[in-house]
């Protein structure tokens, strides 16, 4: 019986701690939402996925080290910004969103960059009405595809954004998805990032509309992997400064540790599933591989 008394103890001490390190305000931040379950974005890769990607990668990067092509970078690029909005109706709810909250996106992503290298600036809205595309856009189906292949503008340094209702039952639940810089080539007219409208600055999506979907997603569209890819073994997200992380964040539980590596869990990074006010930051570590990234993949020089 002792020992059970113990472990029952032991665990509401940890809880304890873990409540403690939340900001007194976090009620506030963090309103119950119908996915706050935890963030779910598309972008969900097999090890061998990132496995392929990665030996592409470090041969690019081989290669043009040798023909002195990889500079360190300080500079800084400005990305030019397509934000196609898709809708069902011209009612907010069916995702007619307006353009201040467009423009409040690209704020938000502007400040979430700052110190990376990369800013942004909206060179067009474009609103499309279609319900199909609005509803069942998702990850690898023909609907996106038929989307992108009539809305998408620019080159392989633009950033298409397309808000869509990801209402359809392969979409449920999603906020976002994203390609990866080194997708570009092999099928240009998928480039880019699909969110859900209401993730906008001031949407309706409790827990996730202060923009940090869009954030997210373009954190994947310059080459990050979530800091939870591989779980606790392995090399992870190719970050040797985001902590290993068994799971997904849910909500901001700070102080979480679910791996025995060094490190706390990084709950609060851009590229967690954690709750929009939650997030934070970008690492070091993570700053420089996506400035190899758009480097060696968009032909972006900082």
């Amino acid at each position: 019986m002792l020992p059970r008394l113990l472990v029952a103890l032991t665990t509401l001490l940890s809880l304890a701690y873990v409540v403690s390190a939340i900001p007194a305000n976090v009620d506030r931040l963090y309103p119950i939402g119908p996915r706050d379950a935890g963030r779910k974005c598309g972008n969900d890769l097999t090890p061998e996925d990132v496995s392929e990607k990665e030996k592409a990668f470090a041969s690019l990067l081989a290669q043009n080290k040798a023909a002195e092509k990889v500079t360190a970078v300080a500079g800084n690029f400005t990305i030019p910004v397509i934000f196609n909005v898709v809708y069902a109706s011209m009612n907010i709810s069916d995702g007619y969103v307006p353009d201040s909250q467009v423009q409040a996106q690209i704020d938000v992503m502007n400040q979430d960059y700052n110190g990376t290298g990369l800013s942004f600036q909206l060179q067009n809205i474009t609103r499309t009405l279609n319900a199909t595309w609005f509803n069942n856009a998702a990850p690898n189906v023909d609907v996106q595809t038929d989307m992108k292949n009539a809305l998408r503008q620019g080159d392989v340094k633009t950033l298409n954004i397309y808000t869509v209702g990801f209402t359809s039952s392969s979409a449920l639940g999603l906020l976002g998805y994203s390609t990866f810089p080194a997708d570009y080539a092999g099928d240009p007219m998928n480039d880019g990032v699909v969110i859900l409208y209401s993730s906008l600055p001031g949407g309706s999506e409790a827990s996730f509309n202060l923009g940090r979907t869009s954030t997210h997603e373009v954190g994947h569209w310059v080459g990050l992997y979530h800091p939870f890819q591989g779980g606790c073994d392995g090399p992870g997200d190719y970050v040797d400064d985001t902590p290993a992380e068994a799971i997904p964040a849910a909500g901001c539980p700070i102080g979480r540790d679910t791996c025995s590596s060094p490190g706390l869990d990084p709950v609060q990074n851009y590229m967690d599933y954690s709750n929009d006010a939650c997030m934070n930051n970008f690492t070091p570590g993570q700053i420089a591989r996506l400035q190899s990234q758009i480097q060696t993949y968009r032909g972006i020089q900082l």
